[in-house]
């Protein structure tokens, strides 16, 4: 007998391009439904989801994405969130102690896992979706435009709508890749260019290699799409917006 969820889940595909028509109010409250029955840490579920899907909202996010989503009628920008669970906290005469490092980990942990669960049944119900993983390059101008307040942090943001195209699958490294039985074991250098040839070999990396003048993927990761010098300026805006959205003791 045929899994459908696994089948579905297999055949995920990444879609950038979305049909000009509305998510009809009742599937994405099915979804987003969803997204709140996953596993979290301890059922407090510190993560909130902000929908947007009104102009010129929807246009000024799709920007601050670079462009990404353009096409799409729906974002879910889904955060970590403790200024709700310290609001409680403060109602019931307690102190509000999640604002450290413990706990924007965990709550990351679980908004990653709500976003998940919303992604499978977005497929489910014929949606298309994209991860967008620039909600972590322009965090304080995304929080500034969804009147973000301070305890919140997008995480994930995900551009979805009906699929206004069928995109070929992206490749991913074997399960023998990150499959570590009992304890971790150390790769050799023949394993690591055995696991990684399929990347190394896909027709759309060789064609970025190529167009890039670079001499292999590794290369073009580490020079060109993600060098050190971006990921330490990104990083260091990024613990200044997190530590003045409160989360003081790293």
């Amino acid at each position: 007998m045929k899994n459908e969820t696994i089948e579905l889940m297999m055949a995920h595909r990444s879609v950038r391009r979305f049909q000009s028509r509305e998510v009809p109010e009742e599937v994405l409250t099915r979804i987003l439904d969803c997204g709140c029955r996953a596993s979290n840490t301890g059922n407090m579920q510190m993560y909130s989801v902000i929908a947007t899907e009104k102009q010129p909202l929807l246009g000024q996010l799709a920007q601050l994405h670079f462009g990404q989503g353009a096409t799409a009628p729906l974002f879910l920008t889904i955060c970590v969130d403790v200024h709700r669970y310290h609001h409680w906290c403060r109602l019931n005469g307690c102190d509000e102690p999640y604002d450290n490092l413990l706990w924007l980990l965990s709550a990351t942990v679980d908004a990653s896992l709500c976003a998940q669960n919303i992604c499978v049944a977005a497929e489910a119900e014929g949606l298309g979706f994209c991860y967008l993983g620039t909600v972590l390059y322009n965090t304080r101008a995304i929080a500034d435009l969804l009147s973000i307040p301070k305890g919140v942090v997008p995480v994930v943001t995900l551009c979805m709508g009906y699929p206004d195209e069928q995109p070929a699958q992206s490749e991913r490294l074997p399960l023998e890749a990150v499959l570590h039985r009992e304890t971790y074991h150390e790769y050799t250098d023949d394993d690591i260019r055995r696991l990684h040839r399929i990347r190394e070999e896909f027709p759309f990396n060789q064609e970025m290699v190529q167009k890039n003048g670079v001499q292999n993927l590794a290369e073009l990761f580490t020079r060109i799409r993600y060098p050190h010098k971006d990921n330490v300026a990104i990083s260091k805006t990024l613990q200044e917006f997190i530590e003045q959205a409160g989360f003081m003791n790293f």
